[in-house]
């Protein structure tokens, strides 16, 4: 039995009925393209083609054409690598750890956030591709393959191999994840669909989904599977990543807070992505009644939980330069602060930090705009809190005669332009062609939100 508290808000509003989600969701796959997702495929397909150019000119002149220089040989590739893959945790924290702890909310944004979590991890992929320089090698620089240019064998020791089996591991488990949750979804649209194409594509998407107690006790053996192998790659992936810094002796990385702290902070920029993408998509295909306010301030909540980390972890990392009594630590945060690049530190500061405490008033966490405002400003915040970590703990080293500053190239721009384009064609494709919220879960709490609903009236 299903007991629902009276004074909680309900997590489908409107009164909604099994029939109305079947019919609200699947209408926006069945339905021709509007004019609005028309024009803002191609703007993302516009995007996609400038960064095309930018991908072909530096695989074919080299990564010269990048800001890069001798003493800065990471910069704009890495910052966005490391932005992307943290970007893609939040899907993973819904969509696994929330079932694991029954949180029936994640339902509506499951979906959504799982989409995301993929897209952005291929994006990400093409920055450590792309620096390879001539990745049609690929093979035999990257894999443990013998070959006769001689001794090139992996590094195990290296961490830069470690991210590659962590989030090749996590893109595998995501992506089997969000493809088993869309099948009984999949199958709705098939006995749906009245042209033969539809038909025909839905049920081979299907995979002959029955809709028997069997089949679906199956489905949920394996989603609770899959949460269970998916929820330690929510804290192993950003770790490792970490580690790409932490096991270096660079002062600005040598440091051991770094793996809970870029855990933390890549599900404080995963969420506020998933933010902007839900409020989006809620408002051009009239999804009031699923996503709803709740929804919203559940996810402000942990923006405003993750952000207080990230904020200590800032004072932490200035208190051990302090502490350390090392020299060069304590110059490399005094320059971060001070030096020529201390507006791009101001920003992380005030983005990550000062930002999302405005979350602690009631009436901003529920408010829609200042919500997609934030959502963006911490994005922005993360970003050039990788960008800090990585250019200002390099520009300046042990040799001031080496010191050398970073600009980025128009082509680092177009690459980037490049993913932009990338990630919104594949959202809006998923959000046009695939149901965008997973209808099987929504109904398994319509009943208790419906109760809830009845009562308040």
């Amino acid at each position: 039995m299903q007991i629902s508290a009276p004074v909680r808000e309900p997590l489908v509003t409107d009164g909604k009925t099994i029939k109305d989600v079947t019919q609200d969701i699947s209408v926006r796959v069945e339905s021709k393209p509007t004019p609005l997702w028309m024009l803002a495929l191609a703007i993302s397909l516009a995007l996609l083609g400038i960064g095309t150019y930018a991908v072909f000119r530096t695989l074919w002149d080299g990564i010269g054409m990048w800001g890069n220089n001798k003493t800065i040989g990471w910069a704009w590739d890495i910052t966005n690598f490391v932005w992307w893959v943290g970007i893609g945790h939040a899907g993973t924290l819904i969509s696994a750890v929330l079932l694991l702890f029954r949180q029936k909310w994640r339902t509506s944004i499951n979906r959504a956030a799982e989409a995301m979590t993929i897209f952005a991890v291929i994006c990400a992929l093409q920055f450590p591709v792309l620096h390879m320089g001539r990745p049609w090698l690929g093979a035999y620089w990257a894999l443990p393959f013998p070959n006769t240019f001689g001794s090139l064998w992996v590094n195990f020791n290296s961490p830069l191999l470690w991210d590659v089996f962590a989030i090749s591991t996590y893109f595998s488990v995501s992506l089997v994840f969000w493809y088993i949750g869309l099948i009984p979804d999949f199958a709705t649209i098939r006995n749906r669909a009245t042209g033969p194409i539809a038909k025909a594509v839905y049920g081979a998407l299907s995979l002959g989904w029955d809709g028997a107690a069997k089949t679906w006790q199956r489905y949920e053996t394996v989603s609770l599977i899959l949460a269970g192998l998916a929820t330690p790659l929510v804290l192993s992936v950003h770790t490792i990543v970490s580690f790409d810094f932490a096991t270096s002796v660079i002062p600005g990385w040598h440091t051991t807070i770094f793996p809970p702290y870029f855990v933390a902070g890549a599900i404080f920029s995963g969420f506020a992505m998933v933010l902007t993408l839900m409020i989006i998509t809620r408002k051009v295909y009239g999804l009031e009644s699923y996503i709803t306010i709740t929804h919203i301030e559940l996810m402000n909540i942990i923006i405003m939980v993750t952000g207080s980390i990230v904020g200590v972890a800032y004072i932490t990392e200035l208190f051990v330069a302090w502490y350390s009594g090392v020299e060069y630590e304590q110059y490399a945060f005094l320059n971060r602060a001070t030096g020529p690049y201390w507006w791009a530190y101001a920003t992380m500061m005030t983005c990550n930090v000062i930002s999302p405490q405005m979350f602690w008033f009631k009436g901003l966490r529920t408010n829609i705009a200042f919500t997609f405002v934030l959502s963006i400003v911490v994005n922005i915040g993360m970003w050039f809190e990788r960008f800090v970590i990585i250019v200002t703990s390099l520009h300046r080293d042990y040799i001031p005669s080496s010191w050398a500053m970073f600009s980025p190239t128009l082509y680092d721009l177009g690459v980037y332009m490049f993913t932009f384009g990338l990630f919104f064609t594949l959202f809006f494709l998923f959000a046009k062609f695939f149901p965008v919220i997973n209808m099987a879960e929504v109904k398994s709490v319509l009943k208790s939100s419906s109760a809830t609903e009845q009562i308040k009236r």
